[in-house]
């Protein structure tokens, strides 16, 4: 049976007895307020009619402006200004019942009314903040359990990222945080306190307050900064105890989502941050919102990430067409969870298969296509390189004459820096498909655009180091790296996809765009950093391995070749290639010869498909170890240098 008699306590925890006990606190506040008013500026009408009369108001208030419906315990800014809204209503209510109570032969001074709307305003106020201040206090001086991890800790960041973590640590005691202060590079933050929390100095006097206040964590709350504070900050920090942590930063955010400060460790993906890529919205939801988007190898990391930047223009429609029923379906799930009202279709169709592909650009009819789809593992190419033109090659063409005939207005190629004076089939496969999308521009209506895209590495793809690294490191090792000269471009995922959209959409008719892919980045620093991302010291801890160049690799990668770099209007981390022609041989007819050389057996096959590319593309030079062009001259400055090159800085920072 239940009680008869149900505790105060458990009382309490109703909704409505809560809000009456808010109310009747409020109610007893106003009274008091008034009465000690009254009585200090008109103490001859001292009536408690008039009193009922103010707590009515009071109460009316209350209701209107739903105070009773606040939540002490955290009470914050607009709940301060709701508190003031009500109390500038009362004077006004309270003014009139002044200007009417002549009519009862009482004469009420207006500094009464003042005071008493003041005060009960006042006393309002202090009671939440008190109820506020009081759990706070409570929280943070409860003492740490046995056996409870317990850091000094120093917010790098005094802004809104480092208040909202400094807030949620006060509340999770649980994660045995106390906060020292923070650390701000701004002037006029410099000697102030921030909800009590002293802003101690700047970024170069790390070292100094890491000794002097004992701190054994350093959070990171700069989630907008880019690559080179963090690896500056990170440097500083690395050859101390304490222990880094950060929170996402702007590219970790997709969709309609708040920033949220989640703490995490720090990544290698967090020292190669740049600076966040600003689009031209309203240009790029002219194009793209209420259009169908088409994009091939929407399984990928590439494409799923292109179909996530596209569903912020909110089109009408996405398709993703692969081949991969397992990847497609990961790349459905995650973008329904961002985007759950999205109009979204899945195609599982081969790029290779014409037929097939004719009848998805039938049935959705899109306006705009992203062809992410291709293969781009280069030792594998180099074995198969009739699979590199079946895909690469003939896909490409497959996807163009399915876009020429569906009316297709914009056309993107996603393409590679291994495309320029390419030393392997992956780098010669994607230059072909360039000319077949720049020949398709010709043929394209007027007011079309059929354009390429290239840009290098990104973080965290299929296939890509970092991912491969991350094993090795859980395994224990050891991290294999190719050569101790191996140097590439690296962007994030987030950062190309946008850059794919800006110069894709907005680029003109026929034109081969390029990519700011920044500094080239040493791949055995990479692995090093990684690895004392992990707590190892590569040498020590873990070893580091070089298993030679495999067939096909460059040391150094080419973005352009010579007198191609140039600026354009389209963006200012996007550069216009001019690629040169293609060679002597009829491209229509090269491509026929291709068609049949897959057909050979494998002792010919090789051999005719390298022979045509070459025809096609004559700065192909197939080669199992290529340092490119510009390799020689860069690998001689590295070596002059009076310090190495680290992810585009100096070790120093």
């Amino acid at each position: 049976m239940p009680p008869l008699v149900v505790p105060i306590h458990a009382q309490l925890r109703k909704p409505l007895v809560r809000r009456l006990v808010k109310l009747g606190l409020d109610a007893m506040l106003a009274g008091l307020a008034w009465l000690g008013c009254v009585r200090v500026f008109t103490p001859e009408v001292v009536r408690p009619g008039w009193a009922i009369c103010w707590v009515g108001l009071a109460l009316l208030v209350n209701l209107i402006f739903q105070l009773s419906w606040q939540h002490y315990r955290f009470i914050g800014f607009r709940d301060a200004i709701r508190l003031a809204g009500a109390t500038l209503a009362l004077g006004m209510l309270g003014l009139a019942m002044s200007l009417l109570a002549p009519a009862f032969d009482v004469h009420f001074e207006i500094e009464a009314v003042a005071a008493a709307t003041l005060t009960t305003g006042g006393t309002w106020i202090l009671l939440r903040g008190s109820i506020r201040a009081w759990h706070d206090r409570g929280q943070i001086e409860q003492p740490l359990s046995e056996g409870q991890p317990h850091h000094r800790t120093l917010i790098v960041g005094a802004g809104r990222a480092g208040l909202l973590i400094s807030q949620e640590l006060h509340r999770h005691l649980e994660l045995g945080s106390q906060i020292v202060g923070f650390v701000d590079d701004a002037i006029e933050k410099q000697g102030i306190r921030i909800q009590g929390i002293p802003v101690l100095g700047t970024s170069t006097q790390l070292p100094r307050l890491l000794e002097e206040e004992g701190i054994t964590q350093v959070i990171l709350a700069i989630p907008s900064a880019p690559g080179s504070a963090i690896r500056s900050l990170h440097n500083i920090l690395r050859t101390t105890n304490v222990v880094i942590k950060t929170v996402p930063g702007i590219y970790d955010l997709l969709g309609p989502r708040n920033w949220k400060p989640e703490l995490r460790d720090i990544s290698i993906e967090d020292l190669l941050r740049r600076d966040p890529v600003k689009l031209d919205q309203s240009s790029l939801s002219l194009v793209l919102e209420d259009a169908v988007v088409l994009i091939t190898g929407g399984g990928g990391s590439i494409g799923s990430e292109i179909a996530r930047q596209v569903a912020t223009f909110r089109p009408a429609r996405i398709v993703l067409v692969g081949r991969g029923e397992n990847s497609l379906w990961e790349s459905e799930r995650a973008l329904r969870a961002i985007y759950p009202t999205q109009p979204l279709s899945l195609e599982l169709c081969d790029i290779r298969n014409p037929h097939r592909l004719a009848q998805v650009f039938d049935r959705w009819k899109p306006g705009v296509v992203f062809h992410a789809a291709a293969h781009k593992h280069v030792p594998y190419l180099e074995v198969h390189p009739g699979e590199a033109v079946e895909n690469n090659v003939f896909g490409t063409q497959n996807v163009v004459e399915a876009s020429l005939a569906s009316g297709v207005h914009s056309f993107v190629n996603i393409s590679t820096d291994k495309a320029v004076n390419p030393t392997n089939v992956l780098g010669a496969s994607k230059r072909v498909a360039e000319h077949l999308v720049t020949a398709a521009s010709s043929r394209a209506p007027e007011g079309t655009r059929y354009v390429s895209v290239r840009f290098g590495n990104v973080l965290g793809s299929r296939g890509s180091v970092i991912p491969i690294f991350r094993d090795q490191i859980r395994l224990g090792g050891p991290i294999t790296v190719t050569d101790r000269e191996m140097t590439r471009y690296f962007m994030t995922i987030p950062e190309a996809s946008q850059l794919v959209l800006q110069a894709g959409i907005l680029g003109a008719n026929g034109q081969v765009y390029v990519l700011d892919m920044g500094e080239p980045v040493r791949i055995v620093d990479l692995a090093e950093d990684m690895a004392r991302l992990s707590g190892l010291v590569p040498g020590q801890d873990i070893e580091i391995q070089f298993t030679g160049i495999r067939p096909g690799e460059k040391l150094y990668e080419e973005l352009f070749t010579e007198g191609e770099r140039a600026h354009t209007d389209v963006h200012p981390k996007v550069f216009e290639a001019c690629p040169s022609p293609g060679g002597a041989c009829d491209l229509d007819a090269c491509l026929q010869a291709l068609r049949k050389a897959v057909l050979l057996p494998d002792g010919r096959r090789q051999k005719e498909v390298l022979r045509l590319l070459k025809e096609i593309i004559p700065s192909y030079a197939p080669s199992p170890i290529g340092l490119g062009r510009f390799g020689e001259d860069f690998l001689h400055r590295r070596k002059s240098a009076s310090h190495p090159v680290y992810l585009g800085i100096t070790r120093e920072g």
